[in-house]
C-alpha cells in the first residue's frame, strides 16, 4: 500500500498533540485539560485509521477488479474487521 503525504501529516500532527499532552502532564496541568487533549488525540488517530483502511480497501478493490482475482466481499469483510479491531 502507498501511504500519501496527507496520512503522514496527520500522524505528525498527532505526534505533536501527544508530545503536548506529555508536556502538560510534566507541568502538572489540570486533569480536565489533559483529558481533553488526550481525547482530541484519540479522535484524530481514529480518523486516520479510517482513512488508511478506506484507502487500502479502495486500492485493493481496484487491483482485484483489474486482475479479475479474489472476492470483493472478502476484502470488504477484512476492512470491517480491521476497523473493529482498531477499537
Amino acid at each position: 500500500m502507498e501511504y500519501n503525504q496527507d496520512m503522514k501529516n496527520r500522524l505528525k500532527r498527532i505526534e505533536g498533540q501527544v508530545r503536548g499532552v506529555l508536556r502538560m502532564m510534566e507541568e502538572g496541568k489540570d486533569c480536565r485539560d489533559v483529558i481533553t487533549q488526550l481525547t482530541a488525540s484519540r479522535s484524530a488517530l481514529d480518523r486516520t485509521i479510517g482513512l488508511v483502511v478506506g484507502t487500502n480497501l479502495e486500492q485493493c478493490l481496484r487491483e482485484q477488479f483489474e486482475s479479475g482475482n479474489g472476492s470483493n466481499e472478502d476484502l470488504i469483510k477484512e476492512a470491517v474487521q480491521l476497523l473493529v479491531k482498531s477499537r
